[in-house]
């Protein structure tokens, strides 16, 4: 389900440029969408640049989405001003030990019009493997 109001759409795409090219391992078109200054909270750590995160964690988030099949749950995102935030629930079907496993995966992202566009200045990733009766 997908709830994107027209004037989000404009920061909704960016969301979208940087998460294909993170699945595609092309760290510098994600980069691109990040503000250098943006903020990325992922599993109880913080990574505090752009720089920061692509020189880091975003190697092994490209080669981790790469073996995962990405199902798109649900998506929100709403505008006030210059901020817009977007908020994804995604399935991740992946093979771990030769066995099929789903990780449901949520994040937020907060994106900021600037003269250079709109640009992700904070990302919240969280996820957890899905158990036996977990729906949504």
């Amino acid at each position: 389900m997908l709830n994107i109001p027209a004037k989000a759409q404009p920061a909704v795409a960016a969301v979208e440029r940087f998460s294909t090219a993170l699945v595609a391992g092309q760290l510098d078109a994600a980069g691109a969408e990040l503000d250098p200054n943006v903020l990325i909270l992922e599993s109880g750590g913080a990574e505090r640049s752009a720089a920061e995160y692509l020189g880091g964690h975003a190697k092994g988030d490209a080669a981790f989405l790469k073996t995962a099949h990405i199902q798109l749950v649900r998506r929100t995102a709403q505008v006030s001003g210059e901020l817009a935030w977007v908020a994804s629930e995604s399935e991740l079907h992946l093979s771990k030990d030769g066995k099929p496993v789903t990780v449901l995966s949520t994040e937020t992202m907060l994106v900021q019009r600037s003269d250079a566009g709109w640009k992700i200045v904070h990302i919240h990733w969280s996820s957890r493997t899905k158990a036996p009766g977990d729906h949504h």
